[in-house]
Formats: C-alpha cells, sequence, structure tokens
C-alpha cells in the first residue's frame, strides 16, 4: 500500500523504514498515547459507575436511569457518524485534546450543580449528552495513531494492538474499582469531580506527547472543508466499510452486543447490585475482577495469541464474554458465582479487541482510518442509546429475571455469528493493503467526487 499527502504510508515493517534503513526508535508518542488513553478510560469507568448510581440516587427510577443513559450514548453515535472527516481535518491530537476537555467540563458542572440545588433532571440528561457527543472523537483519534506509533516505536502491529487494549482493560479494572469505593465511601459527587479530574489529565499527556508528530496533526495540502468535501470523505469511509465483508461482518456482531452490553452496564448490573449484591462497592468489585481477567487475556494474546489461528480464538472468547454472565445473575443472589463467571468471561473478552485492532489495522489504509473507523465506531454503537432505555423500561415491565434472560438469549445467538456466517473465514488472512473489493482514489480528505467517480461508486456486498 501507498500513500500520499500530509502523512506516511503504512507499510514498513517495525525496524525499517520505507527506504530500508533502520529509523530512529522513538517509543515516547506510543507511551503517550496508551498512558492517555488508560486515564481517560478511567475516567469512563468512573462515569459507568458513577452516574447511573447517581441517577439512581436522586430518582429511584430505572427508567430514569435508562434515560440517562440513553441521553449519553446517542450523541456517541452522532459524533462517531459524522466525525471521521473532521478528525483528520483538525488533527488527532487538537481533536483528543479537546474532546477531553469537554467531557471534564461537562461532568464537573453535573455535582456542582447538584451542590447549588440547581440541577434537574433535564440538566442531567443534557451533560451526558454532551459527553457523549465529545467522548467517541477523542478516542477515534487515538485509536487511529496506533499503527503509525508502533511502526516508529519498532513494536510489532498486535503486540502494540494487544497493549492498547491491555491499559485501556487495566484502566477499566482501577476506575471500577475506585468508583464503587468512592461511591459507597464519599458519595456519587465525589465520583464526578474525580472523573473531570481524569479528563483534563489526559488532555495534557497529548498536549506535551505527541507535539511534533505528523501522524496526529492535521493532513497537510487538504482542500477546504466545503459540505460536497465532507460529504465525499463520509461516503468514501462509509463505502469502505460496506463493500468489506470481514468488516461489515464484525460490525454487525458488535452492534448487537454493544447494545446488550450497555443494558448491563447501565441498569441491569447496577440495578441487580442494589437489590441482591450489597450496594456499590459490589459492583465496584465485579466490574474490577472482570476488568482485571480481560487485562490479563489481552496480555497473553499479545504474548502467544500470534500463534494461533484467530477465528477459534475469537469465538471461544465471545461465546465466554456474554451469555454465562447474564444467565448467572438471574439465578443466583449472591457475589461470588457472578464474580467467578464474570472472571472467566474477562479472559474471554481480553482476546478480541486486539484480535479486531489488528484485523482493522491490516485491512484499512492508513490515509483512510479515521474515516472508516469513525463509519465503524458509529455502525457499533447504533444500538448502544437504546440498550440502557431498553433494558430499564423491560425491567419496570417483567422484572429483573426475565430481562436478564431475554438479553443472555440474545447474546448468545449474536455470539455465534464467527462461527457461521462465513464472511469471517477471511479474518485469518492478514492483508497488508486493501480489503477484496475495495478501491480506494485516495489517502487524504477527498475533494468532492463525480457522481460515478470512485467516491461516489455505490458500495458492493
Amino acid at each position: 500500500m501507498t500513500a500520499s499527502g500530509g502523512r506516511e504510508a503504512d507499510t514498513a515493517e517495525p525496524g525499517q523504514d520505507t527506504g530500508g534503513h533502520p529509523p530512529r526508535r522513538d517509543r515516547t508518542p506510543l507511551a503517550t498515547v496508551l498512558t492517555a488513553n488508560a486515564v481517560s478510560i478511567t475516567g469512563n469507568s468512573l462515569t459507568i459507575i458513577g452516574v447511573p448510581w447517581f441517577a439512581l440516587d436522586t430518582t429511584g427510577s430505572p427508567g430514569k436511569a435508562g434515560l440517562v443513559a440513553f441521553c449519553a450514548a446517542l450523541p456517541v453515535l452522532v459524533s462517531a457518524i459524522a466525525g471521521g472527516p473532521v478528525i483528520d481535518r483538525l488533527g488527532r491530537r487538537r481533536v483528543s485534546i479537546a474532546s477531553d476537555l469537554v467531557c471534564a467540563l461537562a461532568l464537573a458542572a453535573i455535582p456542582l450543580l447538584n451542590e447549588a440545588g440547581l440541577l434537574r433532571f433535564w440538566m442531567l440528561c443534557a451533560l451526558m449528552a454532551v459527553t457523549g457527543l465529545f467522548h467517541a472523537p477523542g478516542e477515534t483519534a487515538r485509536n487511529v495513531l496506533i499503527p503509525d506509533l508502533a511502526r516508529h516505536a519498532d513494536t510489532p502491529l498486535s503486540r502494540a494492538a494487544s497493549l492498547y487494549d491491555a491499559v485501556s482493560r487495566g484502566a477499566r479494572m482501577t476506575g471500577a474499582a475506585l468508583a464503587g469505593l468512592l461511591v459507597a465511601f464519599m458519595g456519587a459527587d465525589t465520583v464526578l469531580y474525580v472523573d473531570a479530574a481524569t479528563f483534563c489529565l489526559s488532555a495534557l499527556l497529548v498536549l506535551a506527547g505527541l507535539r511534533g508528530v505528523p501522524a496526529a496533526e492535521p493532513v497537510r495540502g487538504a482542500p477546504p472543508l466545503s459540505p460536497a468535501a465532507y460529504r465525499a470523505d463520509l461516503r468514501e469511509g462509509y463505502s469502505f466499510l460496506l463493500r468489506t465483508p470481514l468488516l461489515l461482518g464484525i460490525n454487525v456482531a458488535v452492534m448487537t452486543t454493544n447494545g446488550l452490553a450497555q443494558s448491563w452496564n447501565a441498569v441491569l448490573l447496577p440495578l441487580h447490585a442494589r437489590e441482591s449484591l450489597g450496594g456499590s462497592a459490589s459492583l465496584g468489585l465485579l466490574v474490577a475482577v472482570s476488568g482485571g481477567s480481560a487485562l490479563v487475556g489481552a496480555l497473553l494474546y499479545g504474548a502467544v495469541g500470534h500463534r494461533f489461528p484467530r477465528r477459534p480464538v475469537f469465538a471461544a472468547g465471545f461465546l465466554l464474554t456474554g451469555a454465562p454472565v447474564y444467565v448467572t445473575a438471574a439465578f443466583t443472589d449472591t457475589t461470588v458465582p457472578l464474580l467467578v463467571v464474570m472472571a472467566v468471561g474477562g479472559l474471554g473478552a481480553g482476546v478480541l479487541n486486539p484480535i479486531l485492532s489488528t484485523v482493522f489495522y491490516e485491512t484499512v489504509p492508513e490515509g483512510l482510518r479515521s474515516r472508516v473507523g469513525g463509519a465503524s465506531t458509529a455502525s457499533v454503537l447504533i444500538t448502544t442509546p437504546l440498550g440502557g432505555l431498553a433494558a430499564g423500561f423491560l425491567v419496570e415491565r417483567a422484572g429483573l429475571t426475565p430481562a436478564l434472560l431475554t438479553v443472555a438469549a440474545v447474546y448468545l445467538l449474536a455470539s455465534l455469528s464467527p462461527l457461521v456466517l462465513p464472511s469471517w473465514r477471511s479474518m485469518e488472512a492478514p492483508k497488508a493493503g486493501l480489503a477484496r473489493g475495495a478501491e480506494v482514489s485516495r489517502p487524504e480528505p477527498s475533494t468532492p467526487a463525480p457522481a460515478q467517480g470512485p467516491g461516489g461508486t455505490p458500495p458492493r456486498r
């Protein structure tokens, strides 16, 4: 694969540049992105536990807690749908910094307004919508930097992807444990203050650590972002995704399970912990153990995963991650059985993202990663806004146990897709360049394309 424009092509193997000469190894930018993302993910974990608990404490309604989750998740989808071209034009470093700072301000405003007696339910929903709107572009901006930074750090791509996921898993574990303790001993308001501080720290790390990194800067020589150019950029990203069967199959499966996972994180698990498991400390313990097991799974895959075929490993992890957890929660009112099942499921979850990230990096050209990454993020988040909302109302209408079993059945069907759908078989064949059937006219942001040009050709399925 070759690339022109403002960024380098991601064609060289680790330890060798495109001219065949060993490049100067620089691990600082990769370490910066890993650290900043870990800090930001810690904040996300605080939000996952702190905000539902805050909503339950202040409203006492599972339905309203689900509505808050809906308001936080829907703008994530909107920003992911439209954000890819903006990330390239503004620069990945700037987008990451701005994203974290806006999230910090919105989260800090919630306890401040509550302490002043001014917080209303609609304000809580609106502030969570702001965090959702700005969170996805920042995470996408950091994620698509990994291949370029791995190459300059002389680190194999699969290992960098595993490290990225491992530190994220570790951050979720730490954040969940911290959130459970803070809610139990200091209240949900304190969690939101700490959450805001983590986003500020992430912004400072990116500000200092990615200065002068070409892949983090705006694309050079791009035409002005007119409505026509913006539509062409969006169309190119979505067209690539739609005409690449493996990526399309992955996105459909993950889209389904993300909605189910949101129902678990935002409503089902907090409510089960509140009613049967002793409160927020148990909730934090469960999420932390699950995150710790996923961290171990990611590290193990990074160390030895390349020796095994991807599809069977992914399918086994997918089956362990979902349905068993929901079924166990439906039939136990104690922490230990659920803790064991979530630990095993966490090991399975740990192998999923490194495999998916490696496939994505191998399949999508460097110049299209922001646009295709935005399209992919949007597609897998389509059901997320409905997950918490549907779970809240399902619990109020049918009860917690029927809701858990319903989600378990749907999750099981989705997790069988790697074993039964033919498109997943190509996961085993690494691709150094374009996916089969994909045509890319340019790696930099596109100029307005003619109706039947490369950017306007109807996608092939």
